[in-house]
């Protein structure tokens, strides 16, 4: 565990000022109140598309596709990614669908908060249901965490973290989730990454027996 925090104190380091920031802000607004602030900086047409489709980062198929990716080369890393995702994924999973069964911001606003005007954007797949946590959150976290982990590049492990906070945000920012729902999502998906280091990444006889490519010549 000392190792594993001396080589990526950085990346918990930036991750838990993060997560401070968002829990102050939980604690000093209501979820509408909270949604209606971050809604409104949402209208231009550049950052509007960008996150609409960066949002796609934090999908399964996506997880699935780098984790057979890193497979092929490294059974050990690809059953890494894999493994977490399945794990977080199906955390995330039961939570949304059999213990908190939250309605989404667009059901929300458009049912029960009809005086209040939220920006929606062009072309996005509104759902209604099953909000926290937010499955994407949980799966960018997942992924990127994973991916930081496995390389001893500084810089990479700060953008792997970037990309997962921007697709996590998107998901406010498109009014997809809210803020408490990405915020669960993050922690499920980082906790999920690190536990598993310890089964994959981190040397042990079992580790090590898959740190071999898939096919080997």
């Amino acid at each position: 565990m000392k190792q594993l925090l001396k080589n990526n104190w950085l990346f918990y380091t930036l991750y838990l000022l993060a997560i401070v920031i968002a829990a102050i802000y939980l604690l000093s607004f209501d979820k509408i109140t909270l949604h209606q602030k971050i809604n409104s900086v949402v209208g231009n047409p550049l950052v509007d598309s960008f996150f609409k489709y960066f949002t796609n980062v934090g999908d399964g198929l996506l997880a699935i596709l780098i984790g057979i990716v890193l497979l092929l080369f490294n059974i050990r890393n690809g059953l890494y990614v894999l493994v977490s995702h399945f794990i977080s994924g199906s955390i995330s999973s039961v939570c949304k669908n059999y213990l908190f069964n939250y309605t989404r911001p667009f059901f929300t606003f458009d049912y029960y908060h009809k005086d209040i005007k939220i920006k929606y954007i062009e072309g996005v797949d509104y759902i209604g249901q099953f909000s926290f946590p937010s499955g994407h959150a949980t799966t960018a976290f997942t992924v990127f965490t994973c991916l930081a982990l496995m390389t001893t590049n500084k810089i990479l492990k700060i953008i792997f973290l970037c990309f997962a906070i921007m697709a996590a945000y998107s998901r406010i920012y498109i009014s997809q989730h809210w803020l408490v729902d990405i915020f669960a999502g993050s922690i499920i998906g980082i906790s999920v990454s690190t536990a598993m280091y310890f089964v994959f990444i981190k040397p042990n006889s079992f580790s090590d027996k898959l740190n071999r490519p898939f096919i080997q010549s």
